[in-house]
């Protein structure tokens, strides 16, 4: 790092050199043709010193003795050529094929050089991209020589001279590169990757001289053909009845993941760049293990959970598991955002190939505890939103369910507890003393799904410890349609007002690149006319430009969060949905598919566009009334819609299909129209065609009953889409 150059002979330290003018050192190669070192200095120069120059000089010892007082003066060492090159180099080589002429190959950081031994330039490359090595080699051209150089494109060009002869693709960096001859096959590549892998590549193909030999043409006799394939099909015939159409396999499955989510938070929280306020963000560690009974190659583990929770690291790769052998990861998830996620439910895929070499996915789920994104709040008595759950068992008190949520009283009983999420909103759960009913009530309608769900769960839990099997909830308010119905409509406006800004971003660059040209043209002529304010017009329109791309930024932060939101929501309507009519496992599913088909929110394929194709498909199919509506077409495209007004439409249509006593199925044979009773809140009918009005003044009349209530609707006007929802 000095400059110094040292000279050993065999094992003995011969002398040592003082380079002058070096501040860090460059390649360096030796010339047998010359006895000279060539190398590149600090100065951006191509350097040459004679051997015998460098063995006569001042002693490195010496120089230190006196000071370096006259550093870099070259008195004491005499160059022998230089030539400056004007940038810094990254190899030097030397070849000599013929005991004529040799030369000195030097690949700088933007040009490839080729010097004579006399450190004239021979010729010189521009390069189009950066370099990471190369390698001279012989050509088949006579005067010629051929030259590898890799780049950090992934890319592998060879020159001729200064003539592209040849690109070819590879799948990493080379930081090396050489050509060698492995079992009689010459000209094979071989390149090392930064991170240590080396690969022997073959550049084109051999010819092959063989010819398939032409078939004897022959009669065909087909009575003996029919035979032939009759016996073929009774063979396959047996094997599928005997063994089913596929051959079984083992039951035992080649990889085995389970994940374990750490009872306690991170001694040092693992959270960075966090955006939620003064409140300290704990992060906690997942553990992820995988069991392979099997040799397995390239295991790649993926981790997903929603955001704003992010991930320490979500990819892990083992590029070998040894059979019997397990392994484990280790990583930590924390709060980012300043919103509430919609899920506390991760999940881990790991993709593999099987030893046949079958790609294969195998996933396992975790959940993450309420506390990493929640802390114990003070109660509030009002709020905006409310929810009553009812259950078929005592209630239970609240300390027993949500233990490090609330201090121990005296007798035990809490029935009041309080959560403040991080990103600053507040839920209270109330527990009833008299009847086994629950609320949970909050200022904001999303807030309420994530203590709910968390309420049923650990409800269930508790129960199955004591070994009651029976427990059961229920939900017999009002449908808050309405409320689900303002988050969509805050959502859609956030999509329409990005299509917005986005196009009148469009517009301003068009404008901004047709300044640019009117003041290239004025600046190119000869006899230059005034700019007539086109400065100040692409300043102003730069600043347009900027402004609009900030805005569009914006939106797109503030379309995500309302898309989370809206995913809450939605899970929130769903799951009061199956309670309200108790729908089972897979009609829940079904519930599911049809209105969070999306993980992500785009401009070309939007959440509202998709809902309202897959409740349409359900309205069309299994709660259809009649076989007119199964004749109903529906659009075959997914446009963005004008207005939220008919998704809003399908989706209280749902509702009071489901009320009437239509079921959710994949198949087409539940369109049979049922005499169904309404529960006590259920969603008034907005008609969808003047068929469903007519059907909807008919079924106005009926009487609804649902346990202590008697509830007679009459004949009303046709709904507004705001009016969604009647008690």
């Amino acid at each position: 790092m000095d400059g110094m150059l040292m000279v050993f002979e065999q094992e003995s330290y011969a002398f040592g050199r003082f380079l002058p003018g070096c501040l860090l050192p460059g390649p360096l190669a030796y010339s047998s043709r010359t006895d000279s070192f060539i190398t590149v200095s600090s100065c951006r120069q191509v350097e040459s010193y004679k051997y015998q120059v460098l063995a006569f000089a001042t002693d490195a010892d010496k120089r230190q003795e006196t000071e370096q007082q006259k550093l870099g003066s070259g008195k004491r060492l005499v160059v022998d050529w230089t030539l400056n090159i004007g940038e810094q180099a990254l190899d030097i080589c030397i070849v000599s094929f013929n005991q004529s002429a040799s030369s000195v190959f030097v690949l700088g950081e933007r040009n490839f050089f080729c010097l004579k031994d006399n450190g004239q330039i021979r010729f010189m490359k521009k390069l189009d991209c950066s370099p990471s090595c190369f390698l001279p080699y012989c050509s088949v051209s006579e005067g010629t020589i051929n030259t590898l150089i890799g780049n950090h494109n992934h890319m592998l060009h060879i020159y001729q001279d200064v003539t592209l002869k040849w690109a070819t693709q590879l799948p990493h960096i080379p930081v090396a590169v050489r050509v060698g001859c492995l079992h009689d096959l010459k000209g094979v590549i071989v390149t090392l990757s930064d991170d240590g892998h080396l690969q022997c590549s073959y550049l084109g193909t051999d010819p092959s001289f063989f010819q398939a030999p032409k078939v004897e043409s022959r009669e065909l006799h087909y009575e003996e053909l029919d035979i032939e394939l009759k016996e073929l099909q009774k063979i396959i015939k047996d094997v599928n009845k005997s063994q089913g159409i596929w051959p079984m396999t083992e039951r035992e499955d080649d990889l085995k993941v389970s994940a374990m989510v750490s009872p306690k938070f991170d001694s040092v929280s693992q959270a960075a760049d966090v955006e939620v306020g003064t409140d300290l963000v704990p992060s906690v560690t997942v553990k992820v293990t995988l069991q392979n009974r099997l040799a397995l190659q390239k295991a790649k583990l993926s981790v997903y959970v929603q955001p704003p929770l992010v991930l320490t690291c979500d990819q892990f790769t083992f590029e070998f598991m040894a059979p019997e052998m397990s392994r484990t990861v280790a990583f930590s998830v924390y709060l980012k955002g300043s919103y509430t996620p919609s899920e506390l439910e991760g999940n881990a895929v790991v993709s593999y190939s099987s030893p046949s070499g079958i790609p294969r996915v195998i996933q396992c789920k975790f959940r993450l505890p309420l506390k990493l994104i929640c802390l114990p709040g003070q109660p509030s008595k009002t709020a905006s939103h409310k929810l009553t759950i009812d259950t078929n068992k005592s209630p239970v008190s609240l300390l027993s369910l949500f233990p490090g949520f609330a201090n121990q009283s005296e007798d035990d009983q809490v029935n009041v507890m309080g959560f403040r999420f991080l990103g600053g909103s507040r839920v209270t759960l109330l527990a009833s003393k008299t009847s086994q009913r629950y609320r949970i009530q909050s200022e904001q309608f999303e807030d309420l799904w994530l203590i709910t769900n968390e309420l049923i769960i650990r409800l269930q839990e508790y129960f199955e410890k004591q070994g009651i099997k029976d427990f059961a909830c229920s939900f017999s308010g009002s449908m808050p349609l309405q409320e689900y119905f303002e988050l969509i409509d805050h959502h859609f406006e956030l999509r329409i007002n990005g299509e917005k800004l986005e196009e009148l971003l469009s517009e301003r660059a068009v404008q901004f690149r047709a300044i640019q040209r009117r003041l290239l043209t004025r600046f190119k002529d000869k006899t230059p006319a005034p700019l007539q304010h086109l400065d100040t017009l692409l300043d102003g329109t730069y600043k347009q430009v900027i402004a609009l791309a900030d805005a569009v930024e914006e939106n797109q932060d503030s379309l995500f969060q309302s898309f989370t939101r809206l995913k809450s929501a939605t899970h929130l309507v769903i799951l009061l949905i199956g309670l309200w009519q108790k729908l089972s496992t897979d009609q829940v599913a079904i519930l599911e598919a049809a209105f969070l088909p999306l993980q992500q929110d785009t401009q070309e394929l939007g959440w509202e566009e998709t809902v309202d194709a897959a409740i349409s498909h359900l309205l069309k199919t299994c709660l259809s009334k009649s076989s007119k509506e199964q004749a109903l077409n529906l659009s075959s495209q997914l446009n963005i819609p004008k207005d939220t007004s008919r998704l809003k439409k399908h989706i209280t249509l749902l509702c009071d299909r489901l009320a009437k006593g239509g079921r959710l199925c994949l198949s087409t044979d539940a369109a049979a129209p049922q005499t169904m009773v309404m529960p006590v809140g259920g969603c008034t009918t907005i008609p969808e065609s003047d068929l469903e009005e007519r059907s909807i003044e008919q079924d106005s009349t009926e009487l609804f009953t649902n346990h202590k209530h008697l509830i007679v609707e009459t004949p009303l006007p046709e709904v507004s889409p705001l009016q969604g929802v009647s008690e």
